[in-house]
């Protein structure tokens, strides 16, 4: 065992699940030697101890929904109110508060943030400034790709769990009923059986079968992992909202995309036009990540860091779908995905 009681056959089961959540605990310990009771235990264990969960996440940009960071700035006694304001709403997807507890940076997706800014942030005198970036291009973080690009398997291993995740071809099916209530189920436990599918849509396995699989085909539908990011030994969170010069920016992009440490990626609309999610170790592992690979990103004009305190509300990937069926005001009960990584 090693630190926080977690060790590399943990961490496989995690990495295993980050290329097929829905991967029989069969197929898991087959491909990691080890018995199927193993695999089973093992994840058991994980959600008990670091919350591990497999959720059912839908790409935006298949779905052509607009992707939107958010920044509140506060004064220290107002931010954690307004952070957790906007947790008990459905609208933003992940929400942190930052930078010692005097901001607040979520996510959102939708035409217009205006009816979140307007009627989800209290009204206070407290609130110093409010921001919203829209994101134009993501380098990393999108549909398919896990929030650590770390993990124990080898290149054969990986191979062996991802031939069996339907490749994206084809346009996305049409989102009618049955559609929506299978990501609702799915969006609280991405593993939930076929029989659970079933009993929420009424639709007979058969179709539940074959609407799962044109889901993931298309591009709509993509599973990731919930877990602390202890299990990584990764669990000092920053934000970094970067200035670079227009003609670089594909390449720091690049650059980025390839680090271990970003979890997320993207382009966005403000004054800062590169954002990006990292997780280190610890504060010297993010000294040296800031000097070795930001300090020398093509074209950087300015940089800044904000440390994020702890998260509010979140499902793995940094930007994700609401569920079709969530009240708009839903408040973040038992069940619901759990504060992320990100």
């Amino acid at each position: 065992m090693k630190r926080d009681g977690i060790d590399e056959l943990d961490r496989a089961v995690i990495h295993a699940l980050q290329i097929d959540g829905r991967a029989p605990f069969r197929r898991i310990g087959e491909v990691l030697g080890v018995s199927d009771q193993t695999v089973a235990r093992r994840f058991g264990r994980l959600s008990g101890a670091l919350g591990l969960r497999v959720l059912a996440l839908t790409d935006l940009v298949v779905l052509h929904e607009r992707q939107w960071v958010l920044r509140v700035r506060a004064a220290p006694q107002a931010a954690a109110e307004i952070a957790d304001a906007l947790g008990r709403r459905s609208d933003p997807s992940w929400i942190s508060l930052c930078s010692g507890g005097t901001e607040i940076v979520a996510s959102a997706s939708g035409d217009s943030v205006e009816s979140l800014l307007f009627e989800g942030v209290p009204r206070t005198r407290h609130i110093l400034d409010v921001g919203a970036h829209e994101v134009l291009h993501v380098f990393y973080g999108g549909a398919g790709q896990p929030f650590t690009k770390r993990g124990p398997l080898t290149e054969s291993q990986t191979t062996q769990l991802a031939r069996h995740v339907p490749p994206a071809l084809g346009p996305p099916p049409k989102m009618d009923e049955t559609s929506g209530r299978m990501l609702e189920v799915l969006r609280a436990d991405g593993r939930a059986s076929v029989e659970e599918l079933t009993a929420a849509t009424t639709a007979s396995a058969s179709t539940v079968h074959r609407r799962l699989h044109e889901l993931r085909a298309s591009g709509v539908l993509h599973f990731d992992v919930d877990i602390d990011l202890a299990a990584f030994d990764a669990s000092v969170r920053t934000m970094l909202w970067l200035t670079i010069e227009i003609d670089a920016l594909l390449a720091a992009g690049a650059v980025l995309a390839a680090s271990p440490e970003v979890a997320f990626a993207a382009g966005i609309t403000g004054t800062s036009n590169l954002f990006a999610s990292v997780a280190t170790r610890d504060t010297s592992a993010l000294w040296r990540f800031l000097t070795s690979v930001v300090g020398r990103l093509p074209g950087l004009r300015d940089v800044e860091t904000v440390t994020a305190l702890r998260p509010v509300k979140g499902a793995v990937a940094f930007f994700s779908r609401p569920p079709e069926h969530a009240p708009r005001h839903a408040p973040l009960r038992a069940g619901s995905p759990r504060p992320d990584a990100r």
